[in-house]
């Protein structure tokens, strides 16, 4: 179970992360969150869909990793066979968090950094140190805390762009029905894409609105990622010898 807190030299100066890629840390996942920004790499690797939260019922994006739960199909016994890792994966084991500042309780938070200390990931005797001799933040925690932010607008951006789908009604559900070598049938289903027939259908007014807002590209990338299912079918077939 994760246990988040506050990272701190004082408290988490001897921590080391691993950054190997696995099963063993935590990385057999059927998907990923992603945002519109890194879509261009994620459509080279994996195919981009679409879920709904069950608590609060907001869609977001996601790359999709395997047809099980628990499944990752990039994983081999060499680590992550993609060129590209999404940066929900990447962030791993830390998180960003808001803290009020105790002397001005009314003011705007402070972003923070969280880290699990519960994560497999989580050493004293190997991978990257997080802060250096002095006390500064390693060159890797630098970078972590980088993505971290980006994470943070990535949401903000999903929101809108998920929003813009929603006004010109582009998302529907679907469900796939997959055959493998073995012939035993598969099928995904709780997922949404995007309605390319109600996309095409779409006025110029529309169209230009959602170039402006740099989403027309994001939406095509989604509707190219379709093909990356194929990908994930051979993977799949090839696991089962």
């Amino acid at each position: 179970m994760s246990k988040y807190l506050l990272l701190s030299h004082s408290n988490h100066a001897g921590l080391k992360v691993i950054t190997e890629r696995g099963a063993a840390y935590g990385d057999s996942q059927m998907h990923a969150m992603t945002f519109p920004f890194e879509f261009r790499d994620i459509e080279s690797n994996y195919p981009i869909f679409f879920a709904k939260d069950g608590e609060t019922g907001q869609f977001y994006p996601l790359a999709l990793l395997g047809f099980e739960r628990d499944e990752n199909l990039y994983l081999n016994d060499s680590g992550w066979d993609a060129t590209y890792i999404p940066l929900m994966v990447e962030r791993n084991p830390f998180l960003i968090g808001f803290q009020q500042s105790a002397n001005d309780p009314e003011g705007e938070k402070t972003p923070v950094v969280s880290i699990d200390i519960e994560s497999p990931r989580i050493s004293e005797t190997e991978g990257e140190a997080l802060f250096s001799d002095s006390g500064e933040p390693t060159e890797y925690l630098q970078k972590v805390m980088q993505n971290l932010q980006t994470i943070h607008q990535g949401h903000e951006q999903s929101k809108v762009f998920v929003a813009a789908l929603l006004e010109h009604d582009l998302l529907e559900g679907f469900n796939l029905n997959i055959t493998l070598n073995d012939g035993s049938n598969n099928r995904l289903e709780g997922f949404y894409t995007i309605n390319e027939e109600k996309l095409a259908a779409l006025q110029p007014e529309a169209l230009g609105a959602l170039h402006a807002q740099g989403f027309l590209q994001a939406i095509y990338m989604v509707i190219a990622s379709f093909s990356r299912v194929t990908v994930l079918i051979n993977r799949k077939n090839a696991t089962l010898g």
